[in-house]
């Protein structure tokens, strides 16, 4: 039986393995690593799929802000990575990870995730509207900057890490 369990009860070695199997070795060089650089992942939000011991799927939520170029610091929660081994994809767990960490994040702020707008529309709710004006440490493309939430900012800023942040928050 798959078990969605916190990320924390599960060894930080056994998810930095998945993350090397889903997205390579070279996942650090991605711009999302530097959206999170310095902060550490939130534990009320992020989650691990477990089986028999194993270790099938994570997903991770981060404290980030957008500092608005009007002056208002924008706190927001970078959703991300959602990783399942490759053997296992296409069976509904990253939706099912997807969808634990949307309710434990329901009292929050707003989210942001770079991925499928495809996807994450049309199932959980994300879209690129609020995020043209955005700036990021590193390249994206525009139309996989996606945010969801009540509060996104719709403005020009940077988007960047924060170092504090509470588990809610």
């Amino acid at each position: 039986m798959i078990q969605t369990v916190p990320i924390g009860s599960v060894a930080n070695a056994a998810v930095e393995r998945l993350l090397d199997r889903a997205f390579g070795r070279d996942r650090h060089l991605r711009t999302a690593y530097r959206l999170r650089a310095g902060t550490h992942a939130i534990p009320a939000l992020s989650f691990a799929l477990v089986e028999d011991g194993n270790v099938l799927g994570s997903i991770q939520c981060w404290p980030v802000r957008l500092d608005g170029d009007d002056g208002v610091v924008h706190p927001l929660v970078l959703v991300g990575p959602v990783a399942i081994v490759p053997e296992r994809q296409q069976e509904g767990l990253g939706r099912r990870l997807m969808e634990a960490a949307l309710a434990a994040a329901a009292d929050g702020p707003p989210l942001v995730l770079i991925g499928d707008p495809e996807y994450y529309g049309r199932f959980f709710g994300f879209d690129a509207a609020a995020t043209a004006a955005w700036r990021l440490p590193g390249p994206v493309e525009r139309h996989r900057l996606l945010a969801r939430g009540a509060g996104v900012p719709d403005g020009a800023g940077v988007l960047g890490p924060r170092a504090t942040a509470s588990a809610a928050a």
